[in-house]
């Protein structure tokens, strides 16, 4: 295995640098870690699964560029939910080090390739948000599929092509330069670009959200006003103020469960974390996941056309449940065990 700079207050780990960073000492440590993982890795692996299934078994909604970034951050929640668990829980629960720097890192990509296509997904479908309210007459001239598809495409492109760089050779040990003390292998330099990334993602996020709700607000109060002329355009309205309601929520979860981890991320950057903040650091990292599993349920919640969707999809798995007990053979089989009773 490559050697390279050990974490500074790691001097009690020697040769083999990958155990420096396996901070869950006890066993109640890992099984906790290992619960948290595997119950938000389920259920978001099937929540999301679940939305995409309803985004594309339905005409009508899978052509809305809308949705189809709503898709994407459903896939970029799967895929993070799927490797970050498996890497994660193999490290830190079976303490598996036996693999190479770039296999590592291979992992460490995938997981931050998706988790910024997660971002990146609330970036468009809030950036959508904002042409629909404010410019509503404009907005199937302004946001076609192509267009839609064509972001999705820079996005996942941009978003691997940053994950990727200490694959490419942006890492502590081919630089020889200081290593992070929360990820091995990991440039302090590339950590507080790929820091920067984020919190400009985040931050676009709020301005783009910020003007969503600004004018949502303008139209409530309009619909107040002219409410004895309310029509089609008012529904309009109704329905594009319920979804900035909903992006909302969105944005508020995700600040909850990304605060943490940025913050013990810069601060590892500019002081020595001890063994105790490098633990929080490691569940505070599940928060990620829980992000994920939340954003399904306020979409299937707050989203009418998704709920509908939903509804059509249990009703059709209720009628089949019950064919074949209304079936003939099922009622000629009950009728004959009743004459033999």
């Amino acid at each position: 295995m490559d050697s390279c700079r050990i974490p500074a207050n790691a001097s009690k780990c020697s040769g083999n640098t990958m155990e420096c960073f396996m901070v869950l000492s006890t066993q109640a440590q890992k099984i906790s870690i290992g619960i948290l993982c595997g119950l938000f890795g389920t259920m978001c692996v099937f929540e999301n699964s679940l939305v995409l299934y309803l985004i594309f078994s339905s005409p009508g909604i899978r052509k809305k560029p809308s949705y189809l970034f709503i898709g994407s951050l459903a896939l970029a929640d799967i895929l993070a939910s799927i490797i970050f668990v498996c890497s994660f829980v193999n490290f830190h629960v079976f303490n598996e080090a036996g693999f190479s720097k770039e296999v590592f890192l291979l992992q460490l990509g995938g997981v931050n390739t998706s988790f910024s296509a997660s971002l990146s997904s609330l970036l468009l479908t809030a950036l959508d948000r904002y042409i629909s309210i404010s410019r509503p007459s404009e907005y199937k001239l302004l946001m076609t599929r192509k267009r839609a598809w064509t972001a999705l495409a820079v996005l996942w492109v941009t978003c691997a092509t940053i994950a990727g760089l200490p694959l490419l050779g942006w890492n502590c040990c081919t630089l020889d330069s200081s290593c992070s003390e929360l990820f091995p292998f990991v440039d302090d330099n590339y950590l507080s670009g790929w820091i920067c990334f984020v919190v400009v993602l985040l931050g676009c996020i709020v301005c783009a959200y910020a003007h969503v709700l600004w004018r949502a607000r303008q139209h409530v109060a309009y619909m107040e006003q002219h409410q004895a002329q309310a029509g089609k355009q008012n529904s309009r309205m109704r329905m594009d103020v319920m979804l900035a309601k909903t992006l909302a929520m969105v944005l508020a979860v995700l600040m909850l469960c990304w605060s943490p981890v940025l913050v013990l991320m810069i601060y590892s950057i500019f002081s020595r974390l001890s063994d105790r903040l490098r633990k929080v650091f490691a569940f505070c990292s599940t928060l990620c996941l829980l992000n994920s599993m939340v954003n399904p349920i306020i979409y299937a919640l707050r989203s009418k056309e998704l709920f509908s969707s939903l509804r059509r999809v249990l009703s059709h798995f209720r009628r089949q449940l019950k064919a074949p007990e209304e079936s003939p053979e099922a009622e000629s089989t009950h009728k004959s065990s009743v004459i033999e009773t």
